[in-house]
């Protein structure tokens, strides 16, 4: 037990830039407090079948760290909780080892049924804020999921998550992400700066598509012309498409 707690000690460090020293970490952080008292106490009452002891002290846990991890809940090995506040685990969620966590997350379920309903989080896998993880879903392996998204699907191995409800970003952009977040160490709330929702991206493209039809239209329409074709308003209408206009309504 000293050894996993010495591990989340180091883990606080490695990924939390606030820290300063272990006296700190281990007197002013609430979810290194709440996954202690999961492991060492609740869990391993439900384990025994001490369930309503287990839950009661749970709500006791609650009710000091703002977190709530229901005991039946399996919970891997240098999990890191930051700030914490709000968090919710169920009953059948599995975390992985080496996941991070942000306030407002919640491994919910979607049905009233017994049996597997929470999702099941790979490794190393990063929460943003906010984000909602509904459903006995997978998530693989080191996939990101941005703050305040919302995710009721599997999530392939090494993806990046964003929206309501959630999409997986692609190309280009998933790369140049895994970059930025190679120079920082890690992924931040699971999302970039520059990172945009994958329909914004998609809205860009069509409008930059239209802007290049309509200037090989001008182009054809200015050659008609030229051979004396009359070509009516058919200009007019092409110069009041904006496509600048319309790109910073969306940003």
């Amino acid at each position: 037990m000293l050894n996993r707690i010495r591990e989340d000690i180091a883990v606080v460090f490695e990924r939390d830039p606030a820290a300063r020293t272990t006296w700190e970490v281990l007197t002013c952080y609430p979810g290194l407090h709440a996954l202690v008292w999961h492991r060492a106490v609740a869990g391993r009452l439900w384990r025994w079948g001490w369930r309503w002891l287990a839950r009661w002290l749970a709500h006791w846990a609650r009710w000091l760290t703002g977190i709530e991890i229901h005991p039946g809940a399996t919970v891997g090995r240098r999990v890191f909780i930051d700030h914490g506040m709000g968090i919710v685990i169920g009953e059948t969620a599995v975390i992985g080892d080496d996941c991070t966590l942000y306030h407002g997350v919640t491994l919910g379920g979607t049905s009233w049924n017994k049996g597997k309903r929470h999702p099941t989080l790979g490794n190393g896998v990063v929460i943003g804020a906010g984000a909602k993880v509904l459903g006995p879903i997978l998530v693989g392996d080191r996939a990101k999921i941005g703050s305040n998204a919302v995710v009721v699907r599997d999530v392939p191995t090494d993806s990046t998550v964003v929206g309501i409800p959630g999409r997986v970003v692609v190309g280009d952009d998933a790369h140049r992400r895994e970059s930025q977040a190679e120079k920082m160490g890690f992924s931040a709330y699971a999302i970039a700066a520059d990172m945009n929702d994958p329909v914004v991206q998609a809205i860009h493209r069509l409008i930059d598509h239209a802007a290049a039809t309509d200037a090989r239209m001008e182009i054809l329409i200015a050659r008609l012309q030229l051979e004396g074709v009359e070509c009516g308003d058919a200009k007019a209408v092409a110069e009041a498409f904006d496509p600048q206009r319309l790109n910073r309504m969306i940003e």
